[in-house]
């Protein structure tokens, strides 16, 4: 690590320890030429997920888009947008996929919706299938009092 004050080349680092929040790890070093001492921050260089669309067009994945998504699905329901937004963000990153197609994010999001709210469940589901009328909104309600009952 090139020192602040003289720009030599090396330090020795002094204390090593992670970050409050414990994403990054906070270093402490000291130039081995003019001894100044310096702190450092290392954090994990994430590779963001890449969304396929519809269209084919790629576009970076946007954590804010989802979450908008999610909370107009779950508008005056008892689910927690934001805590379910992270789970789903949590499984893409961890995925070794680097190129995910929207449909499978969208699919994620239902999956975890028919478990936690039926409601929010349809009305992400309308959007995401694109329900041209109610005889497909009643499919999938019927879908669902099915799997209740069984």
């Amino acid at each position: 690590m090139k020192c602040p004050v003289c720009g030599h080349p090396k330090s020795n680092v002094i204390d090593s320890r992670p970050s409050g929040d414990g994403s990054s790890i906070r270093r402490r070093r000291e130039c081995e030429s003019c001894k100044h001492r310096f702190t450092t921050y290392e954090v994990i260089d994430t590779v963001h997920p890449v969304v396929i669309k519809r269209d084919g067009s790629k576009q970076m994945f946007d954590r804010n888009k989802l979450l908008v998504g999610i909370i107009k699905a779950c508008e005056k329901r008892p689910v927690d947008a934001e805590a379910l937004t992270s789970d789903i963000e949590s499984a893409l990153y961890s995925s070794m996929n680097r190129e995910i197609p929207s449909s499978e994010i969208g699919e994620m999001v239902m999956e975890r919706l028919k478990e936690l709210d039926a409601v929010a469940y349809v009305r992400f589901a309308s959007v995401h299938r694109e329900f041209k009328d109610i005889d497909t909104f009643v499919e999938e309600i019927r879908k669902l009092k099915d799997k209740d009952k069984g």
